[in-house]
């Protein structure tokens, strides 16, 4: 390497880059390194920090004068990728805590590897697949950094639907001083919360806000000024473009230490790794997607602008996983044979009214009974089930549209889970809710099975054999209580609860279509439910391991309560 400090090529390190300044001739070289980007202001080009584009640089531009701070900057990151890499091939069969984890709960052995690896890297990317626990992990991270005193707050962004979900994580797992707030509802209350917001240096703050409402209101999140940015669900920015998907990367290069959570962190191609790890580290991809796609992608067809084919693969997966922790249900052994998760969405302006209008006459009804009978009590209450899925029928018996919000969850849950390559069962109570499935799955043009009450005893059979066999059969459309006995639907180990049943033997049994003799993977069941209705009230019911018709003589007030 050249010492000589006036040579006309020299590096130096600014922010999270390395600055090349070089002759003109030497522009066609320059273009050869990984990451290059043109910084037309200061007439020079900008490389990630990335122990592997120095020495193309060193390799490409002999005689090139390093200042130390750039040698230095580069042998930390190899320091530090190294320990990760040597924790990894130790793996978590015998793993020890690096530092004492701050939960209430017991980790699994495969959270406690990604604890210390979350501890030594500042930006940390959990590719955990649903259902492995990557909010316990992130709990543990971010108590863990408090104690330490390396944060005091703490930003979660989150799909709506989990939002509501992390204060519960915090409540259950976290063994230290937090206060967490969920920023919902119109936008101006959000950011006078945040204003509110005072700091209190014996508590971790944490804030969880949604990704269409972030980029809204990014000024305010920036003034509140956090020390962590966790983004859940982060391939909600896997495309660079997007709105949501710059304020993440403006916001992120604000904060010391960042976290990325995802299970399926790609969902279309590789390129859906740039935007979320701009965000996290641009030192891994650099910070222009034109050279990202210069290094990975093959171009052709009309004048040379489409992706035909993708190259240098094993390199990016690589570099990827220096910074990554990456765990899948099957290589898990140590999970819990069931995970149950409960996902919220907030039904529209109107489907509220209509909501309020039969909580209102129901309650008028059933006052004016000389005895309340579980029978009546369920009737009433089965209409507004069938509000939360969407769905109510008139006096002539005509089922109308009501509410898009829970199969807009859906939307977004079915996205992320066939992403994954695997299959998912989907339980529904209602005909009316699995007739908007079926919609769905055929305008996605995906292969489904289906057995509800108007599927005769007789072709049964060879939809749950098409299911369980058929490769192109992703989705088994379950009506709870006609498939809820005598099938197996193994091929699964995820199942949606779309909506409930009022029956603990039903669920219980529609369960166990997945929990059987044959499964070899930890199982999942996601709950779909709308927030502040009888979905939430039923839910706990059937988590209590009640029926809904052994509750409600002496306690259906509770049922029609509109609100927690």
């Amino acid at each position: 390497m050249a010492i000589n400090k006036h040579s006309a090529r020299s590096l130096t390190l600014a922010e999270d880059t390395i600055k090349l300044r070089c002759l003109y001739e030497d522009r066609e070289a320059v273009k050869q390194v990984t990451g290059y980007r043109w910084n037309k202001a200061e007439k020079c080009w900008e490389f990630p920090i990335r122990p592997e584009v120095y020495q193309q640089i060193l390799q490409m531009l002999p005689g090139v004068f390093v200042y130390p701070d750039v040698k230095l900057a580069v042998n930390k990151v190899v320091e530090r990728e190294n320990q990760v890499a040597q924790a990894k091939v130790a793996g978590w069969e015998k793993v020890k805590p690096v530092e004492p984890i701050p939960l209430r709960t017991k980790p699994f052995n495969h959270q406690v590897l990604a604890y210390n690896l979350g501890l030594t890297l500042p930006s940390y990317a959990v590719l955990a697949e649903q259902g492995t626990g990557k909010s316990c992990i992130t709990v543990a991270v971010t108590g863990r950094r408090f104690l330490r005193d390396e944060i005091k707050r703490v930003l979660i962004v989150s799909p709506a639907s989990v939002v509501p979900v992390w204060p519960l994580e915090y409540k259950t797992h976290a063994d230290f001083p937090f206060e967490v707030t969920p920023l919902e509802g119109p936008v101006a209350k959000r950011i006078e919360v945040l204003e509110r917001w005072e700091r209190d240096a014996e508590k971790l703050q944490i804030a969880v806000v949604n990704y269409e409402g972030a980029w809204r209101m990014e000024e305010a999140l920036t003034k509140w000024a956090p020390d962590m940015l966790v983004l859940d669900e982060a391939q909600r920015i896997k495309t660079p473009s997007a709105q949501q998907s710059k304020c993440m990367h403006r916001i992120a290069k604000k904060v010391n230490y960042r976290m990325i959570l995802t299970g399926t962190p790609v969902t279309q191609g590789p390129l859906d790794f740039f935007s979320m790890y701009k965000a996290l580290e641009p030192s891994i991809f650099g910070r222009s997607f034109t050279a990202f796609k210069t290094r990975y992608c093959i171009f052709g067809g009309y004048e040379n602008r489409q992706i035909t084919a993708y190259k240098n693969l094993p390199e990016l997966i690589r570099k990827a996983h220096t910074i990554a922790f990456r765990v899948t249900k099957e290589e898990a052994l140590d999970l819990p044979e069931t995970t149950d998760q409960k996902l919220y969405c907030e039904m529209e302006t109107s489907a509220k009214r209509v909501y309020r209008e039969l909580v209102s006459e129901s309650m008028a009804e059933l006052h004016g009974e000389r005895v309340v009978t579980a029978a009546n009590v369920i009737v009433r209450l089965l209409r507004l089930s069938q509000v939360t899925g969407g769905f109510v029928k008139d006096d002539t018996g005509a089922v109308n549209r009501v509410s898009e919000a829970k199969q807009r969850l859906f939307k977004e849950v079915m996205h992320d889970l066939l992403g994954t390559g695997k299959k998912v069962v989907v339980f529904a109570r209602f005909l009316a809710e699995l007739a908007a499935i079926e919609d769905d799955l055929d305008r996605w043009q995906i292969g489904y099975s289906r057995i509800a009450g108007d599927v005769n005893m007789a072709a049964r059979g060879e939809e749950v054999r098409r299911f369980q066999q058929d490769k192109d059969c992703r989705v088994f459309l379950a009506q709870t209580r006609a498939a809820g006995l005598g099938i197996t639907l193994t091929a699964a180990d995820t199942a949606i609860f779309y909506s409930l049943d009022y029956s603990f033997a039903d669920y219980d049994q529609a369960r166990c279509r997945i929990h059987r003799i044959g499964q070899r993977n930890a199982c999942t069941y996601i709950h779909l439910l709308a927030r502040d209705t009888v979905d939430e009230k039923v839910m706990t019911t059937l988590q209590n391991k009640r029926n809904v018709a052994d509750e409600v003589v002496n306690n259906w007030r509770n049922y029609f309560q509109i609100g927690r």
